[in-house]
């Protein structure tokens, strides 16, 4: 449990929330909130409005069926056709229009007829002494009723369910007007229907349930909003202290880096001083020599022999001078050097010197002639060339170590081709394994198979890499099959 809690934690330490996170964070879920508000409000509107549609045609049924049952009550108490007097007529008409007009008077109820059957039509009667008068058979006075004509229609189309099923009939008209047919039924025998037209009102109701939604939604959204702002301002607040935190931390790593990596430049710096110390060293043990056998009939040679190494001297100085020195003083139009001069010179005149062993006989030159000049410093190609030959004669392990120097010009793709390569025991294989940056390691700085501990060791091949990137060549090194290795330098004329 505690490995996967610093699971997650680890995992949320990867996202670097901003200012703008949290803005976007708090427009999102204010909307949500507003958006599940207005489909809230809405839900309980429709279902308001089809609660208050049922219990509206409900509500009328109910006291259309009230009303026809009172009337009903009342015409089967009294009995029109015994009346002996006027006093007893007008006390059932009287009657009859209090159930009239006190049903009319009553909120919602707009209107209230009997439809009643009499010689073969339908009367409309909204007072009592029209009824009296069906009832007692006597001559009925016409209805004058506008609406009339409308309420005989709807009967029309509902008097057969009525006889039928003597069940109550609605018609529904605007949603909101009722017209209500009950069946007027005296002493079982079916004479017409009670119609009401009821207009219930349950709008104060809905909008009071309404109102108080709102009210309860602006109060609710006011506390979610309160509560986003708080989190935000301390959200952002956080944020904003967390950034000037990393900034500081950023600047003060940068800091440290710069001086590390001043650090290390200056290290590497010194390192590549003494590596090439002893090369001057032995130039100048050259010149030496060169000065005690000078004669008058070989003063020419010795001259020429003198101003390259001198020349040689003044560039490595120059090399210890500048850690990156300027791109002009290495690769410029005003320089033509004569590639296959300068492998000459340097089998003839440096490593055919050595006082030591002689690789006079061992290093075997096949020099194309066609060799365009190229525009490079001679004495940096020194610096190419001299540490791979070097590096076939530290490392080959073998007493007859043969080394040869091919230069190839392919006219075509204007290329040419520098091979360096001997029979030794070649590269090992590590050393040929590209790092991450691609580059093999062989070319990397330190990079040695000599004995741990071995001074300056792991710089020659470094240094002809990064000579060769400066003059826009590229040099590559592989193990021959036959034995021992190669290197492949590719000048792009």
């Amino acid at each position: 449990m505690t490995a996967m809690k610093k699971s997650v934690l680890e995992k949320l330490k990867q996202y670097h929330f901003e200012f703008r996170h949290v803005t976007v964070l708090f427009i999102v879920l204010f909307s949500f909130q507003l958006l599940v508000s207005f489909i809230n409000k809405s839900s309980i509107k429709s279902f308001l409005n089809t609660t208050q549609e049922w219990y509206q045609k409900e509500s009328a049924e109910e006291i259309a069926n009230l009303t026809a049952t009172a009337i009903e009550l009342a015409i089967e108490s009294i009995n029109p056709q015994t009346s002996a007097n006027g006093e007893e007529e007008r006390r059932v008409i009287q009657s009859f229009d209090i159930i009239f007009s006190q049903q009319q008077l009553t909120h919602n109820i707009e209107k209230l007829y009997l439809l009643i059957e009499h010689q073969d039509s339908i009367l409309c009667i909204n007072e009592g002494k029209t009824l009296y008068a069906v009832l007692s058979r006597k001559d009925v006075p016409l209805s004058s009723d506008a609406s009339a004509p409308e309420i005989l229609s709807h009967y029309a189309s509902l008097e057969g369910g009525l006889k039928s099923t003597e069940r109550i009939q609605t018609l529904i008209e605007d949603r909101q007007n009722f017209h209500i047919f009950v069946p007027f039924v005296i002493r079982g025998e079916y004479l017409g229907a009670i119609y009401m037209l009821i207009s219930p009102d349950f709008s104060s109701i809905s909008n009071e349930v309404i109102s108080n939604y709102d009210e309860t939604s602006v109060i609710y959204l006011s506390l979610i909003t309160l509560g986003l702002l708080a989190m935000y301002f301390i959200s952002s607040y956080t944020v904003k202290e967390r950034d000037e935190t990393q900034k500081m931390l950023f600047d003060e790593n940068e800091r440290n880096l710069k001086k590390q990596i001043n650090y290390e430049k200056e290290l590497v710096f010194t390192k590549r001083i003494y590596h090439t110390h002893h090369k001057a060293e032995k130039i100048m043990g050259f010149i030496k020599e060169d000065l005690r056998i000078l004669a008058v009939d070989n003063i020419d040679e010795v001259k020429y022999r003198v101003t390259k190494y001198s020349n040689f001297i003044s560039r490595v100085i120059y090399d210890m001078k500048w850690y990156d020195p300027p791109v002009q003083t290495i690769r410029n139009m005003m320089f033509r050097t004569n590639l296959n001069e300068v492998i000459m010179f340097l089998k003839k005149n440096i490593f055919e010197r050595v006082s030591t062993v002689s690789y006079a006989n061992n290093i075997h030159c096949e020099l194309d002639q066609q060799m365009p000049p190229v525009y490079i410093n001679e004495f940096v190609i020194w610096e190419i060339i001299e540490p791979l030959i070097q590096n076939s004669i530290d490392h080959s392990g073998e007493s007859d170590l043969l080394i040869r120097v091919t230069t190839r010009y392919d006219k075509e793709k204007n290329l040419s081709s520098l091979y360096i390569e001997d029979n030794g025991k070649g590269i090992s294989e590590p050393l040929l394994e590209p790092d991450e940056s691609g580059i093999k390691l062989i070319f990397t700085e330190n990079s040695t198979t000599k004995p741990e501990g071995f001074m300056n060791a792991g710089y020659g091949c470094y240094i002809a890499y990064e000579m060769t990137k400066r003059c826009g060549w590229e040099i590559d090194a592989e193990n021959r099959k036959e034995g021992g290795c190669r290197f492949i330098i590719t000048i792009k004329h």
